[in-house]
Order: structure tokens, then C-alpha cells, then sequence
């Protein structure tokens, strides 16, 4: 038994007794660098194919030990990969056909061997041997993949399933958060209707109004939070004030003494604080601090004007005006009407009638804000400066070029009056 250096070539394993006839069949192969190891004895050969891989394996069909195809077939055994070769001088075709179709040897080569049959049958069979080397390898790593995809997937699904429950826990909590601060703006309504019932009739009107309000894309998210919170907080800075100074506050305000006025202008800024107990979030208490701000400059605690009062809070400022006057519907909405432009932003007086609806327009006609105008639109009310000049006469089909003008007038002087336009 001799064996060749190894190198990097596929080992190729032949068992032949007859010793020429081994060295003729390793010579010829290694002249095609391939790296042979021969043996005489197919049991010697076993033991060799347990202990090493090879990636072909050549046998010779009769050998005294055992038959060429008994030992490719117990080599296949232990080696079932390799590509086994069986060389034959007594060609027995439907054994050696039956062995191939069990997969048994992969080719025979009939003697005398012609060397390029033989170097080429050898050449295939370690092609096959690659191929299916490299197919295990990758159905190994195939399945190490699906097994890592299958803990991943299972991974995914665990914590998939740990978010839903903590988004569920979280809805829970947020449910219960949301009654509970609507019960504790329930609860500061019923403490005003107990101070003064009229102050919780109040409440309970601007709440409803800001609600309206809120419906509109003239105000974000928190601006939205920041009027509807507002209107259930805004007056509970009055509580500290005596039932009779809020009795002549309403009626008969002429009566006050300056320290008791300035204790009523001062209720925002106590409203403030208290709100803050029940929401603290900041646009809350810039609303309720300025709601009694006038449009001008004149209102109070802070003598802010213009846009310097926060939205939220002129547009509650309105609804405040409307409800604090205790007028029947159409004179409420008269003298809102009156102090546009003065007391509140008319723009915020044109949502306020809008969205509440307190107004009665024929069936063709619909109110909006000056934001809302578009090309196309036709007016069913002109459109005057509040010096009274007409703009835009009633019956005309607004152009960008109008609405942009409009716009551009508004910013230098507020337009006051109510939007109408046809359906």
C-alpha cells in the first residue's frame, strides 16, 4: 500500500490485489494531479474510508478478500457521498446495472481500461462528489438558516405578542386617564353650579360651544385640547369671589369699588392656577389667562391685542361674551356681532357662528370664515371695510385674485362682518 503527498487536489481512494496493475492505475492518475492513496486489500480500504473522507473510491470486481461491488457497497456505508468506480474484466451488465440504478457505484469501467475513458469517468466522479458536497453544505446551511428564521419568527411573534398586551395595558390606562379627567372637569362644573348655579349653566354652555369650535381645522391638536379644557376651567377663579360682588358684576358693575374690580379682572390669572391642578398643560393656562383679553388691547388681566392673544383664547373669548350676556339668541349674537373687531378677533366671531349654528340662513346660504374662501365661491352678503366701503358686492364669483386682495385688506384693516356665500 503507498500513498502520494496529499495537497489540495480530491483524495481518490483505488483497491486493486494485483500490485502492477495498482501502480499502473495510480500513476495514471496523478500524471492529472490528482492525489491518490492505493491499497491492495479492501478490508485494509475499509478501515481507511472509516477514518478518512475520500471523494472518489476505485475498486477492482474480483479481489480474494471480497468482491469489488460487496466492497463498494459497505463502503457506501460508511462513506455514502463518495463516488464509487467499479473496474471489471467480466462484464456482468444486468448486475452492474442494478447496482447503478441503486446507487450503488456511480460508473463502471470495463478492463483493460482505455486512460482517457478512465481519467474522464475519474473527472465526473469527483464533479458528482462536489456537487453533492457542496448541495449537503447547502441544505445545512439552509437549515441552519430556517432554524435561525424559525427562533426569529418565534422571537418576533413573543414580542409582538408582549407589545400588543402592553399596548393593550396602555389603552386600558389611557381609558381610565381620559374618565378620569373627564370626571375631574365634571367635578369642577358641579363645585360651580354649587358656588353659583349660574356659573355652572355657564360652564356647561361653553363647553358645548367650544366643542363646536373644535370641529373646525382653523385650530390644531392642542389648540383643540387647550379651548375645550378651558371652557370647563375658565371661571373657577371666581369661587374665591363673594356671591354678591359676582351679582353686581353682572348687573351692576358701575357699583364697584376699584379694589373689587380688579379682584374680578384678576380671576383669569387665579383661573389659571387652580386649572393647573386638573390640567397643566401650558396652552390650557395661556387660554384661560386670556380669555377676557379684548381684540383692541382693552380687555384684562394682561392688556394683550391682536394676535398676541392665543387663538384658542379668542375664539373662547367669543363664546365667553356670547354666554356671559344672558341676551335671547338673535341679541347674543347681535351684539357679538357689534364688538367684532373691538373685543374679539372676527375671524374667531365667524367660527363661532358657524359651527353653532345659532344663526338662522336661508337654505341657500351658508356661513364661513375668511379662511375658507375659494375660487368659485359666489357671495350672498358684500363685503364692506369697517368704514364701509364695499369691496366686493353681493352676487360675485370670487377669483384668486379677489380672495388674495381680500386676504391682503383684512391684515391692514380686519374686516368685521359676517362671510355668507351661496350653495
Amino acid at each position: 500500500m503507498t500513498a502520494a503527498k496529499p495537497d489540495s487536489s480530491p483524495t481518490i481512494l483505488i483497491v486493486d490485489d494485483e500490485p502492477v496493475v495498482l501502480a499502473a492505475l495510480q500513476q495514471t492518475l496523478e500524471r492529472e494531479r490528482f492525489h491518490v492513496v492505493a491499497c491492495t486489500s479492501p478490508t485494509k480500504a475499509l478501515a481507511m474510508v472509516a477514518e478518512r473522507d475520500f471523494a472518489v473510491i476505485i475498486s477492482d470486481q474480483r479481489m480474494p478478500e471480497m468482491l469489488g461491488l460487496d466492497f463498494l457497497i459497505e463502503s457506501r456505508r460508511i462513506r455514502p457521498l463518495a463516488s464509487r468506480i467499479l473496474i471489471t474484466a467480466v462484464l456482468s451488465l444486468p448486475t452492474i446495472v442494478d447496482a447503478i440504478n441503486k446507487g450503488e457505484i456511480f460508473r463502471f469501467v470495463a478492463k483493460p481500461w482505455l486512460r482517457e475513458e478512465l481519467i474522464a469517468t475519474v473527472r465526473n466522479a469527483v464533479h458528482r462528489h462536489e456537487l453533492i458536497t457542496q448541495n449537503q453544505l447547502l441544505q445545512a446551511e439552509t437549515q441552519r438558516l430556517n432554524e435561525e428564521l424559525t427562533q426569529a419568527n418565534a422571537s418576533l411573534a413573543a414580542r409582538v405578542k408582549d407589545l400588543e398586551q402592553q399596548r393593550q395595558h396602555l389603552d386600558a390606562a389611557n381609558r381610565e386617564l381620559a374618565a378620569s379627567y373627564e370626571h375631574s372637569l365634571e367635578l369642577c362644573r358641579r363645585i360651580l353650579t354649587t358656588y353659583d348655579p349660574i356659573l355652572g349653566g355657564q360652564a356647561k354652555a361653553l363647553v358645548e360651544y367650544a366643542q363646536h369650535m373644535t370641529q373646525s381645522d382653523l385650530l390644531d391638536g392642542a389648540q383643540k385640547h387647550a379651548l375645550r379644557a378651558a371652557a370647563w376651567l375658565c371661571d373657577l377663579g371666581l369661587i374665591g369671589v363673594p356671591r354678591e360682588m359676582l351679582r353686581a358684576f353682572r348687573s351692576k358693575i358701575d357699583e364697584l369699588t376699584d379694589r373689587e374690580r380688579a379682584m374680578l379682572h384678576n380671576h383669569p390669572v387665579y383661573s389659571q392656577t387652580l386649572a393647573a391642578l386638573v390640567d397643566d398643560a401650558p396652552g390650557v393656562g395661556e387660554t384661560i389667562r386670556a380669555h377676557h383679553e379684548r381684540y383692541d388691547g382693552s380687555g384684562y388681566p394682561d392688556g394683550l391685542a391682536g394676535d398676541a392673544i392665543p387663538w384658542p383664547a379668542r375664539c373662547l373669548a367669543v363664546a365667553v361674551g356670547y354666554v356671559e350676556s344672558g341676551l335671547p339668541k338673535a341679541a347674543g349674537i347681535d351684539l357679538v356681532l357689534s364688538q367684532s373687531g373691538t373685543a374679539y378677533d372676527p375671524e374667531a366671531v365667524r367660527l363661532f357662528l358657524k359651527v353653532t349654528n345659532l344663526a338662522q340662513l336661508p337654505r341657500q346660504v351658508r356661513e364661513i370664515t375668511l379662511h375658507e374662501l375659494e375660487p368659485g365661491m359666489v357671495l350672498a352678503n358684500g363685503i364692506y371695510s369697517p368704514h364701509g366701503l364695499l369691496l366686493i358686492g353681493e352676487g360675485q364669483e370670487l377669483s384668486p385674485n379677489m380672495i388674495a386682495k381680500i386676504r391682503i385688506h383684512n391684515q391692514a384693516t380686519p374686516i368685521n362682518q359676517r362671510l355668507l356665500v351661496r350653495i
